[in-house]
């Protein structure tokens, strides 16, 4: 909501959905083994005043992230939720991963979402995605894939507990954890430029840069207040506004409105929460991949010069080669931290490669033919 609309200079009047992020699961899950949740919740608190303020002062710094290095940045976001579509396709972390009836109704769901596209006519088509998600869901109550026991299991109000840790403040812990909130920040960056080319077709802008991750800090300093980690822009709703094309501020603000209700009445954030994996997945395929388009969409009006060309190619291929499962295995001589951010982050990868390269190329690299 504050994303929507902006408090003073935090929030980026855009209709950018946050959530709570993977980036950080590996390096809070080292602290809070080590020294306890308490110190997760000082590292939160600190980073997101540290990401707030770095945003708040974007404009000092907002001429490194080139429209050659956005895109960069999109397309490699493009590329890091394919398996996570993929995953949640075959049924997410369950223990029938990839059994028919979850490859059947991921597809009957995809299907669907294709159908719809093609047979609706004028703003119906922007329905797609709901209309998978219903026809799926459906299909998956006679599946007998939905459990409907839980939606009331939790009882009919739930309200958060203010600071229930107190928080405890390690330097070592919080340096590594703002390094992490660095990494979430160029994925805020990626989503806010791919959200703005994608559904308004056109430039980002200074101030919705800075607006977006200084709502990304210090909500996740919110956030640690009630022991809950850090949020930050997720993609899945910049692949949804590229195919719905749906930005209105007050459309996306019943979806804030609806979260808030999920989260303080269980039944309704149980509702949600019974939606079966391979039903999302059949979704998600399709949106992700209109993320990579964009970044695509993104590369080409940045130029196919020969600059630009050496910065994509090897942007991309270090960051998606040297982050792949079979892979990984190159960061193992690096220290815990480096690899914590690294070694399985693809954005991260790419978003410093392109930025070295970005900063040390000459700025007219292009090869002159000679006519003998």
């Amino acid at each position: 909501m504050i994303q929507l609309y902006p408090v003073w200079k935090v929030g980026s009047k855009l209709p950018i959905v946050m959530g709570v992020s993977f980036t950080f699961v590996t390096i809070l899950s080292t602290i809070a083994a080590n020294y306890g949740y308490p110190t997760v919740i000082g590292c939160v608190m600190i980073g997101g005043i540290f990401e707030g303020t770095l945003g708040l002062f974007a404009k000092y710094w907002r001429k490194l992230i080139s429209p050659i290095v956005a895109a960069c940045v999109v397309t490699a976001i493009g590329f890091s939720l394919f398996t996570v579509g993929a995953r949640s396709f075959g049924g997410g972390y369950a223990d029938d991963f990839g059994a028919p009836k979850n490859l059947l109704l991921g597809t009957v769901t995809l299907a669907t979402c294709l159908l719809w596209n093609i047979k609706a006519k004028g703003y119906l088509k922007q329905l797609s995605v709901l209309a998978g998600l219903t026809v799926g869901y459906i299909v998956a109550i006679f599946m007998g894939k939905v459990d409907l026991s839980i939606i009331f299991a939790d009882g009919l109000i739930s309200l958060p507990e203010f600071l229930p840790f107190k928080p405890v403040f390690n330097i070592g812990a919080i340096v590594s954890v703002c390094i992490i909130y660095l990494v979430s920040a160029a994925e805020t960056i990626g989503d806010t430029t791919a959200l703005v080319a994608g559904g308004l077709e056109r430039d980002i802008q200074d101030h919705e840069i800075s607006g977006s991750l200084a709502c990304d800090g210090f909500a996740s300093t919110i956030s640690s207040l009630f022991g809950c980690p850090p949020v930050t822009s997720f993609s899945q709703n910049v692949g949804l506004i590229n195919m719905t094309k749906v930005v209105n501020r007050f459309t996306i603000a019943t979806g804030a409105v609806a979260m808030i209700l999920a989260g303080l009445l269980p039944p309704i954030g149980n509702f949600f929460a019974s939606l079966p994996e391979s039903v999302l997945g059949g979704c998600t395929l399709m949106m992700f991949g209109t993320i990579l388009f964009s970044g695509v969409e993104m590369l080409a009006k940045a130029g196919f010069n020969q600059r630009n060309s050496i910065i994509v190619s090897l942007s991309l291929a270090i960051g998606i080669g040297f982050t792949t499962s079979s892979e990984i295995g190159l960061w193992a001589y690096f220290p815990e931290v480096v690899q914590s951010v690294f070694a399985t982050n693809v954005v991260a990868v790419v978003f410093v490669v392109a930025i070295v390269l970005n900063l040390i190329l000459p700025k007219n690299m292009e090869v002159k033919s000679e006519n003998k």
